[in-house]
């Protein structure tokens, strides 16, 4: 079964490498073609080698991954906007967006996720606006890490803040309004 398969693939890469011929038609054209027609003079066309890359294995690192790290933070200003540092945020469902401010641009290959209360956060991304989805009420820690690869390379201060809900459980929101007293 293998023998038929690789046959099958040869005669597939056979057409790859047909030679080629170049000729001018009637009307002045000048034509490439694989089949050269009948009486008309035709020229062999020489191609160069097609290129080939060495495939290089990965070489075992005997550091950690961490140390791959630049010694300085590649950005000089890493940190996040769009959140009240005295009031509680009002998210009634804990959804809201954060931004981002960052200088230099984001680097290729770098990533932004959020850490909420020290823990990652959401699917990283290289976009500057953050959004935060069902987040508890309650006092909270938000910062945002740079990424390169799956490795954290630079992370911003945290930033605390509150989030309040409205508590849809309360008893006074669920019982009907008091019905007026009559006048005696």
């Amino acid at each position: 079964m293998r023998r038929i398969l690789t046959c099958l693939l040869l005669l597939l890469a056979l057409p790859a490498s047909a030679q080629i011929y170049k000729y001018t038609d009637a009307s002045g054209n000048t034509v490439f073609t694989n089949q050269p027609p009948q009486g008309v003079d035709t020229q062999p066309v020489e191609l160069p080698p097609t290129n080939t890359v060495e495939m290089q294995t990965p070489g075992v690192s005997a550091t950690p991954e961490r140390s791959e790290a630049p010694a300085q933070a590649p950005y000089r200003l890493l940190r996040l906007t769009d959140l009240p540092s005295a009031e509680a945020l009002r998210a009634n469902n804990g959804t809201f967006s954060v931004g981002v401010e960052l200088e230099p641009r984001l680097a290729s290959g770098h990533r932004l996720r959020l850490l909420l209360d020290g823990q990652p956060y959401g699917q990283p991304s290289t976009v500057l606006s953050l959004q935060v989805i069902n987040v508890d009420r309650g006092e909270h820690s938000l910062a945002v890490e740079v990424l390169s690869g799956d490795v954290s390379i630079q992370q911003s201060a945290a930033v605390q803040f509150t989030v309040q809900r409205v508590n849809t459980s309360s008893p006074a929101l669920r019982q009907p309004p008091p019905k007026p007293k009559p006048a005696p």
